[in-house]
């Protein structure tokens, strides 16, 4: 599997078959490498329905053809946006021809603002996902919270996303915690150096992830990595 990192929090997974991108926020993040025309995938994945996450998410799907998968809340909006999608809800899980995907809880918010006025888009999320004989897990945007402590023991995720920006979201010292909790084999940092309020130092968060056993990966915008050259 190839995952690429297009900054903020927007993960793409490609494998021989299946192609998935998560959270894609392309058009205005100023730390981004792509366009959302170069994006080619068969699900859009969405943790929940901030501008920051959502942004190129209709275009995408629908340039695609691509299937969206969100929170019902999320998924009814953007079928009104003239995109296919499939809503889900915290909790639940599915098979699909990538493979499963699970809802798992995340502490945040979720509402989009249009004309002035905030629309809520249900509970936010993080996903767990089970494809190409690994599990991933993209934690959202979130604080930290206990029952990471039970995906960890659930799922044992080979690879864990988690976001370091602090201000909107946990911040690094929350997220040495999480990795600990969450049992990933790797941890790829998300959601930092996108704008001056969520600015980290990600090589330090990896360093200090390796002081306790926990292999860290710091990808920068652009910059992809293939699960073959990890030890998972």
């Amino acid at each position: 599997m190839r995952i690429q990192f297009h900054g903020h929090s927007c993960i793409q997974l490609e494998t021989e078959h299946h192609r998935i991108i998560i959270d894609p926020y392309l058009t205005g993040n100023p730390v981004a490498a792509a366009r959302p025309a170069d994006i080619a995938a068969d699900y859009v994945l969405l943790t929940h329905g901030h501008g920051d996450h959502i942004a190129d998410a209709a275009a995408i799907a629908k340039r695609n053809d691509a299937t969206i998968l969100a929170v019902v809340e999320l998924a009814e909006y953007m079928e009104r946006q003239g995109a296919r999608a499939v809503g889900m809800n915290l909790g639940g899980s599915a098979a699909f021809d990538f493979g499963m995907i699970k809802w798992v809880p995340a502490l945040h918010s979720s509402s989009y603002t249009e004309n002035g006025e905030a629309i809520y888009l249900g509970n936010p999320a993080g996903i767990v996902l089970q494809m190409d004989g690994l599990t991933l897990y993209h934690a959202g945007d979130t604080a930290l919270f206990s029952d990471m402590k039970l995906i960890g023991e659930r799922f044992k995720p080979d690879i864990a996303f988690l976001p370091i920006g602090s201000f909107f979201t946990m911040d690094p010292e929350d997220a040495l915690l999480a990795a600990q909790w969450v049992q990933a084999k790797v941890v790829v940092p998300i959601h930092y150096n996108t704008f001056p309020p969520i600015e980290q130092d990600a090589s330090a968060y990896v360093s200090r992830l390796k002081l306790i056993g926990i292999h860290g990966v710091e990808l920068a915008p652009g910059e992809s990595l293939e699960t073959s050259d990890l030890n998972l």
